[in-house]
Formats: structure tokens, sequence, C-alpha cells
């Protein structure tokens, strides 16, 4: 009878001693596996800078009788693990329409994201694809336009030392909506 306690309380040790090493194993496995895990999935979670404002120019760069110049959008662009310093995100036409009032109005066209030209004879902006036709304010000109709405515009800020900051978004083309791509 001592033999078969002496049996059991063995078995009982392997048992216990088995069981920690496969848990010091998962624990010493699932730790590291985990970290690499977040580290790998962390870019995923951080949001783009789509809709941040930027320095696009000075208020002294723009015409003050209302003629619209078309200007770069540069900014620090950020995929899921990359960094890219001052890359050309896009591109605005900006215009006073006050002593400090700024419009800015994306240069892609609504209906199939062409870059539409400024035309100063005829004070109009013109998408070169299909012709569509916009007034100095961005509205289409021409009812017979293919465009879906209206050129976009987006929301300026000029700051105290003139400078006009533009929160910059590109919208989707070929949607009634004005609808931020992603």
């Amino acid at each position: 009878m001592a033999e078969q306690d002496d049996e059991s309380q063995s078995g009982r040790r392997d048992f216990l001693l088995k069981a920690a090493a496969v848990g010091i194993g998962a624990v010493t496995t699932l730790v590291p596996a985990g970290a690499g895990l977040v580290t790998l999935l962390d870019p995923l979670r951080h949001k783009a800078r789509a809709g941040t404002f930027l320095r696009v120019a000075t208020l002294n760069a723009l015409p003050e009788d209302g003629t619209p110049r078309q200007y770069p959008v540069v900014s620090e662009r950020q995929d899921a693990w990359n960094k890219f310093p001052q890359v050309r995100v896009g591109a605005v036409y900006l215009r006073r329409t006050g002593a400090k009032d700024v419009q800015a109005i994306n240069v892609v066209c609504p209906h199939a994201g062409c870059f539409v030209n400024y035309q100063p004879d005829q004070k109009q902006y013109l998408c070169p694809c299909h012709n569509s036709s916009f007034a100095l304010d961005g509205a289409i000109k021409d009812p017979s336009s293919p465009s879906p709405r209206p050129l976009d515009t987006m929301e300026v800020k000029v700051s105290d030392d003139g400078g006009v900051w533009v929160k910059f978004e590109n919208y989707r083309a070929g949607v009634h909506e004005k609808v931020v791509a992603s």
C-alpha cells in the first residue's frame, strides 16, 4: 500500500512538473509572439493625416483682384510603415475674395478626376477631359456639363503672419455628393 502511495505521489509530481513546463513554455512563446503581432499591426491603427490644415501660400502672393493661382499642396505622407517627407499630395487654386478672405478650390474635376485649368481670358476653369466649365467660385457654368457637382472647395484659414492654410482633402470623382476619398 505504501508503494502505491509513493507511485501516486510520483505520478502527481510528474503531472504538475509537466503542466508547469507547458504553462511556462506557452507564456514564453505567446508574449514575444503577441508583441510582434502588435508591432506589425500598429501602423494600421493610425489614422491618415487627411483633412489637416497645411500651409500652402502667403496672402501677399495672391493677386488682390481675385485672379486664381494654382499652388501645390505639400505634406509629409505616411503609409502603414513608411514616412515620406515633403511629398506633393495635390494642388489647389487660391483666390482672394476680400482683404483677408481666401477661397481654395481643388484642381481635380469632380466628373472624372482630371485636373482643371484656369482660363484667364474667359475667367473660368475648364476640364480638358470632357469640357466641363466652372465659374470663378467653382459653380458649374454650363447646365449640360457632365460634372455631377461644382468644383470642391476647402476650408481656409489666414494666420496672423499672412500664411494661407488649407484643410486639404481629395474627394471621390463621379458622385453627386462631396465624399472624402479614402
